[in-house]
């Protein structure tokens, strides 16, 4: 077992890889840009040093100088958490020259599978069901609008190299085809540095319901009870739940099966995701294949009492994972919300500034996954997640409830944040009934109870579950709505 592992990232997911560091006996080593010397992460760590200016480029993207800090302070192992550099070979591989073990997949794997078209081709040739659409990639204009005719519109055009929902456009027709091709391919090798785009027919109203695996060196392959991550904006995921309240026995199990199918064909060791989209009648189709720790992971944890991150390290080490496929089982249901220091009132505009007050949820089931505190400062440079609160149960409505009840529970000053919205979101009905798709969080913004008026009405309905009954009517008497639910919040 590793002595000690540097954590190549920062907020919640640092914190969270420096706590299973702790709890396995290995010292927790942090790196930091000049804007976090005083962040959470860096005061839970046991050492900590500096690696550049605010800007992830000059920081926690620079490969180099984080090898070279975690060899000068002795690290045997780099855990890179989720984003940043976590789905980077070259670093893996760099990672591997310089005798550190990279806690994640190898960099051959992470190229096989991290590339959608070649992830795609792999899926295939196992015989798991992919979405229509074009052979590969398509490179000219001409070439796109035959394959979109065959294929039939609407479509999506896809960057090869992206992920968490970036590179994506829905197109309805060949004129908008025409008019966003190269804005497409311009955006995807400025973001990805690949040019790359192909073609999928487009799915409506779609579950989006993911597998987590995990493999060890000696050839064990075992997948976990699905998560629902329908609940989407804009692409990006808000609330994640396990387990789906659709998937039965046997579809968990024939997702589960291709999910460790795909990990096998690729030589895949350590976690991953495996992403697909489930079509109304319960047909399913491979998305894409995370290839790191996912933002989502504690609803698995939560709901099958397996800490993923221990087992991460644990595999990297060598070992082997310990678990049989019959043993992992989901017990009760979770719920996940994506708190973020954003404005859903102002087109959920991120809200940076310092945090005030903060009084956490707790109580039965509950988890809160934070890398803030009272006092800390929210930076535009960095993405706004503050924590994500999870909530356990034994069934799903007692999941949502007891979210909800958590939700009212959690307040935080000095910003607005996402809290107020999540809480009417999940107690919109069709939520409440199950009845998810990928499209859904944004038809209820765009209907009527989505307007300025329906907003109105929400958010001081929200206000006031979390302020004392005697400062309720601030709201209510404001001039300016929305001037007035953030005063009265604050």
């Amino acid at each position: 077992m590793f002595k000690k592992i540097l954590v190549a990232n920062r907020g919640e997911i640092a914190v969270r890889i420096l706590r299973a560091c702790r709890e396995m006996g290995i010292c927790g080593v942090a790196v930091y840009s000049d804007v976090d010397e005083t962040a959470l992460h860096v005061r839970m760590a046991d050492e900590a040093y500096p690696i550049g200016r605010a800007p992830a480029a000059e920081s926690y993207l620079r490969a180099d100088r984080i090898i070279e800090t975690a060899r000068n302070c002795g690290a045997e192992a780099i855990h890179p958490g989720y984003g940043f550099l976590s789905e980077n070979a070259e670093f893996a591989e760099q990672c591997r020259s310089a005798g550190i073990t990279f806690v994640g997949p190898s960099a051959e794997a992470m190229r096989a599978l991290g590339e959608k078209i070649r992830a795609l081709e792999i899926a295939r040739g196992a015989d798991i069901p992919t979405i229509p659409g074009s052979n590969g990639a398509v490179r000219e204009l001409p070439a796109a609008v035959k394959t979109a005719l065959e294929i039939g519109y609407p479509v999506m055009l896809k960057a090869s190299g992206g992920g968490g929902g970036k590179g994506m456009r829905l197109v309805n027709s060949e004129e908008e085809l025409r008019r966003v091709w190269d804005v497409t391919q311009n955006e995807a090798a400025a973001s990805f540095g690949n040019p790359v785009v192909f073609l999928e027919k487009y799915l409506a109203h779609p579950r989006h319901i993911e597998i987590q695996v995990l493999a060890d060196h000696h050839g064990s392959v075992l997948y976990f009870p699905e998560r629902e991550c329908s609940l989407q904006r804009r692409h990006q995921k808000i609330v994640e739940e396990s387990p789906s309240p659709v998937v039965d026995p046997a579809l968990r199990k024939k997702m589960g099966e291709a999910a460790t199918m795909l990990a096998s064909a690729a030589g895949y060791q350590n976690a991953g995701t495996v992403e697909f989209l489930v079509d109304a009648d319960g047909n399913f189709y491979f998305l894409e294949m995370n290839t790191r720790l996912q933002v989502e992971h504690p609803v698995t944890e939560m709901v099958t009492g397996v800490d993923l991150v221990h087992l991460q390290i644990r595999i990297a080490a060598g070992e082997r994972l310990g678990l049989r496929q019959s043993g992992i089982d989901a017990r009760g249901h979770a719920v996940e919300c994506r708190i973020y220091a954003e404005d859903p009132a102002n087109q959920f505009m991120p809200s940076p500034g310092t945090i005030g007050s903060m009084e956490e949820p707790s109580g039965p089931g509950i988890r809160n996954d934070t890398g803030v505190y009272p006092g800390a400062e929210i930076s535009l440079y960095y993405d706004p997640l503050i924590s994500k609160l999870i909530a356990h149960a034994g069934t799903r409505q007692e999941a949502l409830a007891r979210a909800v009840r958590a939700l009212r529970e959690y307040r935080i000053s000095g910003i607005r944040t996402s809290i107020p919205f999540l809480s009417r979101l999940l107690q919109d009905p069709r939520v409440a009934a199950g009845r998810l798709h990928t499209g859904l969080v944004g038809e209820i913004l765009d209907s009527s109870d989505g307007t300025e008026e329906g907003w109105r009405e929400a958010l001081v309905a929200a206000a006031l579950m979390y302020r004392a009954p005697q400062r309720r009517r601030l709201a209510a008497e404001s001039g300016s709505w929305r001037r007035g639910f953030w005063e009265y919040m604050s």
